[in-house]
């Protein structure tokens, strides 16, 4: 399909992010969507601890190591909501308003090689991080938090929204979005492979990575999720679509996922 391929964005007169400008507006839309869904996020706690009863408990739960599932549940869905309404108003305002092409949610059957580079980037860096990780205390806090409080069916509805939802909003905020914008924004306007050209798209990656990264609000994941990010924005460049990026970081969720479910022996029933 046209517009697929190495930076073939590039050299397609019109394909949104157009110009710098454009681009400009992009990374605005990527913030101003992830401050959305930081808001969104917050009211739909809110009203579901209205309806559980428990809105007085509200800043305990947020302090807690494995708060309950509807805790979770709403807070994702509701930061998916800015994740998505960004780039929806990027693609309205200033791409040409078919938002899946302009963010290149597309799929073949090539992506499922994203499987074994999911989990083998999940092993990896879990290998990368073994020697340090007697020195760092709460490195699992993250997972933990999302589905160590989590037991029958609601710890079946966050592992769907972990390993189904979470790689399609934020490869759309991230891949879609952000780097696509990054990379229009740094690269030289001349057509064509230059060497500017491939140092604009090595800075592109790594500040995509480095955004993914803080957005996680882990300290001590942070190197980790930050080369993942890295590694994401790569595949996006290269394969010129999200299709492969959303199957690979589903996979990296699904081990981290799994890994939980085997320590607690087991906790669906």
């Amino acid at each position: 399909m046209p517009g697929e391929g190495p930076g073939r964005f590039f050299d397609r007169p019109g394909t949104p992010p157009a110009n710098r400008s454009a681009a400009g507006f992009w990374l605005v839309m990527g913030l101003v969507g992830f401050a959305i869904g930081q808001v969104v996020g917050a009211v739909f706690v809110a009203i579901a601890a209205a309806v559980a009863g428990e809105s007085g408990q509200l800043s305990r739960f947020a302090t807690m190591a494995a708060p309950p599932e509807w805790y979770v549940g709403t807070s994702l869905v509701g930061l998916w909501v800015g994740f998505f309404v960004g780039p929806v108003v990027a693609s309205k305002v200033r791409g040409t308003g078919r938002f899946l092409r302009d963010l290149g949610v597309r799929f073949r059957l090539v992506d499922l090689a994203g499987i074994p580079i999911g989990l083998g980037a999940q092993v990896l860096l879990d290998a990368l991080y073994a020697p340090f990780l007697p020195h760092l205390k709460h490195f699992t806090a993250p997972t933990q938090k999302l589905v160590g409080a989590a037991h029958g069916w609601g710890f079946l509805v966050i592992a769907i929204l972990t390993v189904c939802g979470a790689p399609f909003f934020e490869e759309i905020l991230f891949r879609g979005l952000a780097f696509k914008a990054l990379a229009r924004f740094f690269a030289p306007s001349e057509a064509g492979p230059t060497r500017r050209r491939a140092v604009a798209i090595a800075g592109a990656v790594v500040t995509d990575g480095i955004l993914f990264g803080l957005a996680h609000w882990e300290l001590y994941q942070f190197a980790g999720l930050a080369v993942f990010g890295m590694l994401l924005a790569t595949i996006s460049y290269k394969t010129g679509r999200l299709g492969m990026n959303m199957v690979t970081h589903a996979s990296f969720n699904f081990l981290a996922v799994l890994v939980v479910f085997a320590t607690s022996g087991g906790v669906l029933h």
